[in-house]
C-alpha cells in the first residue's frame, strides 16, 4: 500500500508540474516575461555549457546564450510541442552557435614580451578559454552511469574542446548533441532539420577525427580529479618552484611529455625540457615578485588566477592578468594552459585587483 501511495504521489507531482508549465507557457505567450523566465531558468546553465562546448569561449557562450533566449522569446509561438521544450531550446542554441562568429581576439600586449622570442607560435591560434568549476557544479551529474559521468568529465577538458574546435561546424554539433548531451540520432536529426542517415554519417566522421587526435597523443586520456586539498598543495609547490626559477624542482613536477600552450596567442611547447626552459626564463627571475596568485579550479582541473604588479604614480596594485589551468596526471603536470585575459577574473568571481 505504501509503494502504491508513493507512486500515486509521484504521478500527482508530475501532473501538477505539467499543469504549472502549461500556465507559465500561456502567460509567456501573452508577453509575460517573468513567466518566460520561469520556463527557461531550469535550462540556463546547461544551455550555456552547450554553447561553450560548441564555441570554446566563455564570453562567446554568453553571447550565444543571450541570443538563444532572445530568439526563443520572439518565436515562442512557433513551439508546437512536437518535441520537448528543452529540445526546442537546444535547437535554437545550436543554430545560433553554428552561425556565430568568434568574439574579439585576445590583446597580445598583455602577454610577456619574451614569449614570442622563446617559442615559435603554432600555425594558428585557438578561440579557447577556461570554464569555472563553480559553474560546472551547478549542472546535474549523471551519478550511477559511469560512461555518462566520464563523457561529462572529458567533454569539459581543454584538450577535448581544442580538438572539437577543429571539426567542421556540423560534425561538431552532431558530436556534442549525441555523444555529450545524449540526444538520439533521430532527435539530433530533428534538431538540425536533417536525416538520421546524415547525422550518423557526420557522427562517424567526427568520432574518427577525434580518435585520430587521441591516437596521435593530442587528446590524452583523463584520470579522476584529485581531492581539492591535494590539488591545492600541489599547485602551491608549482608556484614555489616557478617563483624560485628552480629548474630541478620544476622538472620533478612535470611529466616527460608535458605540453604547455597559450591557445589565443599561438604559444605551444612540447616536452619537459622546452617547458622547463620557458618557465625558468619567463619572466626574468628578478621580476617574479611582481606576481601574486589565487588558487582556483577550471574545467575540472586545478587552476591559478594570476595578478601582476601595476604601479601608476602613487597607486600600486596587483591587477588581474589571467588564468592558468594545470592538467595533472599521477601527481605530475601533464599540461599547462595559459589564458592571459583580465576579463576572466569576473568570469571566475575573483577580484580584479589585489
Amino acid at each position: 500500500m505504501k509503494l502504491v501511495a508513493t507512486r500515486a504521489m509521484g504521478v500527482q507531482d508530475r501532473s501538477q508540474h505539467k499543469a504549472a508549465k502549461a500556465v507559465a507557457f500561456a502567460a509567456a505567450l501573452a508577453s509575460d516575461h517573468d513567466a518566460f523566465q520561469q520556463l527557461t531558468i531550469p535550462y540556463i546553465r546547461e544551455l550555456h555549457l552547450h554553447c561553450y562546448r560548441l564555441l570554446g569561449s566563455f564570453e562567446d557562450a554568453e553571447d550565444g546564450l543571450q541570443e538563444t533566449l532572445l530568439r526563443a522569446w520572439r518565436h515562442l509561438a512557433s513551439f508546437e510541442g512536437r518535441s520537448s521544450f528543452r529540445a526546442w531550446l537546444y535547437r535554437i542554441a545550436t543554430n545560433v552557435c553554428l552561425l556565430q562568429r568568434a568574439r574579439r581576439p585576445v590583446d597580445r600586449s598583455i602577454a610577456w614580451q619574451s614569449v614570442e622570442a622563446l617559442a615559435p607560435p603554432m600555425t594558428h591560434s585557438f578561440n579557447l578559454s577556461p570554464y569555472p568549476d563553480a559553474l560546472l557544479d551547478e549542472m546535474e551529474t549523471p551519478f550511477g552511469n559511469p560512461a555518462a559521468e566520464y563523457d561529462q568529465y572529458e567533454s569539459v577538458q581543454l584538450a577535448f574542446l581544442a580538438v572539437v574546435q577543429l571539426l567542421p561546424p556540423r560534425q561538431r554539433a552532431v558530436l556534442i548533441l549525441h555523444d555529450v548531451v545524449g540526444f538520439s540520432a533521430a532527435e539530433v536529426a530533428d534538431l538540425l532539420d536533417s536525416t538520421v542517415a546524415s547525422v550518423n554519417s557526420a557522427l562517424n566522421r567526427a568520432r574518427a577525427t577525434v580518435q585520430q587526435y587521441r591516437t596521435a597523443g593530442r587528446l590524452p586520456a583523463v584520470g579522476s580529479p584529485a581531492p581539492d586539498q591535494v590539488a591545492q598543495a600541489f599547485v602551491e609547490r608549482c608556484v614555489e618552484a616557478w617563483q624560485a626559477a628552480d629548474v630541478a624542482q620544476l622538472s620533478d613536477l612535470l611529466k616527460a611529455d608535458v605540453v604547455m600552450g597559450a591557445p589565443a596567442l599561438g604559444l605551444h611547447l612540447n616536452g619537459r625540457l622546452a617547458v622547463c626552459e620557458f618557465l625558468a626564463n619567463v619572466p626574468p627571475r628578478e621580476h617574479r615578485d611582481r606576481f601574486r596568485f589565487i588558487a582556483s579550479r577550471a574545467n575540472r582541473q586545478p587552476a591559478l588566477a594570476v595578478y601582476r604588479l601595476d604601479a601608476h604614480g602613487q597607486t600600486t596594485a596587483y591587477r588581474g592578468w589571467g588564468i592558468v589551468v594545470l592538467r595533472t596526471d599521477g601527481g605530475v603536470v601533464a599540461g599547462i594552459a595559459v589564458f592571459p585575459d583580465p576579463s576572466l577574473m569576473r568570469v571566475f568571481g575573483l577580484p580584479t585587483q589585489m
